[in-house]
């Protein structure tokens, strides 16, 4: 029996599937979510991931399917299974050099210009119409993002940004829609270099500006920045492509 969706679950508000063609297979949820969870380090290379049962709920699908999509994460060596007292279904120790070898950079492209087009849509939705102070947390992130050392940490901060943003611009049920491409984009291509995620920075600091004051072109602008931010960019060696010369 399918389990009632859990804060993980299908999501809701916006009829999300209309946006992707479909929804995700339940195997797909639950590959996308714990890579997911690795990036946001809840947890870990080598930690143990909750009972099948624990994450059917979450994900609002049937244990069964969860138990299979384990499974074949375990064949392609994201995940090690474990006998005995001790044992269960742990994340691979080597999971980022796993995750190195499936890359694939077709797909890592169009997950990327999808991304892209959601991000910008919900900000020309929204522009003029979120008051400042709606932004606070998403300037916090961006605060923190530029005193971060670790670049483990920094990736962990960028996706929050993201999924934060998805549900301040479109809500609950597009956050769970983000997750699921943010987590699928995990596991398609390689960690940024950590100059990269800190020019990224600069653009998020560029679109909560923006969005402060409404302006909806450049915010748009600085989503479009985003994709192809370089290291030298966040030193300030460049001008800033998101702002407009004319007032909006």
């Amino acid at each position: 029996m399918v389990n009632a969706p859990g804060k993980f679950g299908p999501y809701s508000g916006w009829d999300t599937r209309v946006l992707a063609g479909r929804g995700p297979t339940g195997a797909e949820l639950v590959r996308s979510r714990i890579a997911l969870r690795v990036r946001l380090r809840s947890v870990s290379p080598g930690d143990r991931l909750p009972d099948a049962g624990v994450l059917a709920e979450e994900l609002g699908i049937s244990e069964i399917t969860v138990r299979r999509a384990l499974e074949v994460m375990c064949q392609d060596g994201l995940l090690d299974r474990r006998r005995g007292r001790a044992g269960g279904t742990f994340v691979a120790a080597d999971w980022d050099a796993v995750v190195a070898v499936m890359y694939d950079a077709d797909e890592a492209a169009a997950l990327d210009s999808f991304h892209l087009l959601l991000e910008c849509g919900l900000v020309a939705h929204t522009a003029g119409e979120l008051p400042d102070t709606r932004l606070d947390g998403l300037r916090a992130l961006v605060e923190e993002m530029d005193l971060a050392d670790d670049p483990a940490r920094l990736l962990e901060l960028e996706t929050r940004f993201h999924l934060d943003l998805a549900e301040t611009l479109g809500g609950a049920g597009i956050r769970e829609f983000a997750a699921d491409l943010l987590g699928k984009q995990c596991l398609l291509g390689p960690a940024p270099d950590p100059a990269v995620v800190r020019a990224r920075n600069r653009c998020h600091l560029d679109l909560l500006d923006e969005l402060g004051r409404g302006a909806m072109d450049p915010a748009v602008r600085a989503v479009k920045a985003h994709r192809h931010a370089e290291p030298d960019r966040a030193l300030g060696a460049e001008p800033n492509p998101s702002r407009s010369a004319e007032p909006n």
